[in-house]
């Protein structure tokens, strides 16, 4: 994977920087900054001009692009998405995600699995990326409703995209991006085919939305309900791995 390699034994570079901007997201940036100045340049309309000029700073900052440290463990899943962790269940995977792709490719099954559902806000970073390496086998778009992506029902109502991931030792794992009640597009940056790195950039979803992950068989969460969760650094699981954990709030 590119980038520095670092480790818990202290070696390589740690710095603070400015997130980058990714370019999805420039464009609304850009717009909402010049009809900000429009009205307060043009129009000296400041009661309009300077909201606006907040906005705009407030698009930017959606579309943050934060550099994630990815821990290097063929055994670990880690979390795709920034948000915090609003469900987790045994349900039987998605249909689109079930059977065989007609290619000869398996998918997940219909045995019901753990699911592990990670909310973001709007003011989460919403660039998502892939728990594991491996190739990507299937993606399915399915149009839908934009209810509250908090919801369970969400999983199988509102606009998502299915994306099944195939490690080099044969296991697969499926994650859903799921639109909300802002979000109304789902961009995708991968294609089936694609070889993916643990933590890669794999997609976002436009202005609050939802990432379900479906862990294979004989693996528990590693993480706990309520639990925040950073895309590409937080352990959600480790294969093969089972256990009850427990947390306490405070």
């Amino acid at each position: 994977m590119a980038g520095e390699l670092r480790d818990n034994r202290g070696r390589g570079d740690a710095e603070w920087g400015l997130p980058a901007i990714h370019p999805e997201g420039r464009k609304f940036g850009i717009a909402a900054v010049g009809i900000a100045l429009m009205f307060l340049v043009i129009f000296d309309w400041e009661l309009i001009g300077w909201p606006l000029l907040a906005l705009a700073g407030g698009v930017f900052a959606f579309f943050r692009d934060p550099e994630r440290v990815v821990p290097q463990d063929d055994h670990l899943i880690v979390s795709p998405a920034d948000g915090q962790i609003s469900l987790i269940a045994k349900v039987p995977p998605p249909t689109e995600l079930q059977g065989s792709d007609g290619d000869g490719g398996q998918g997940l099954g219909t045995e019901p699995v753990t699911r592990i559902s990670i909310f973001m806000s709007v003011f989460d970073v919403h660039i998502n990326r892939s728990p594991v390496a491996g190739t990507v086998r299937r993606i399915v778009y399915i149009p839908g409703a934009f209810m509250n992506a908090d919801l369970d029902k969400a999983s199988d109502e509102n606009e998502r995209q299915h994306i099944l991931v195939e490690r080099s030792d044969g296991t697969r794992i499926g994650f859903t991006q799921i639109a909300g009640l802002v979000a109304r597009r789902i961009v995708p940056f991968i294609k089936p085919g694609d070889i993916v790195a643990a933590g890669q950039r794999v997609g976002l979803i436009r202005f609050g939305s939802r990432v379900d992950v479906y862990l294979p068989a004989g693996t528990e969460p590693k993480v706990l309900l309520g639990q925040r969760v950073i895309a590409g650094e937080t352990v959600l699981a480790e294969i093969g791995q089972q256990g009850l954990l427990e947390g306490v709030s405070q």
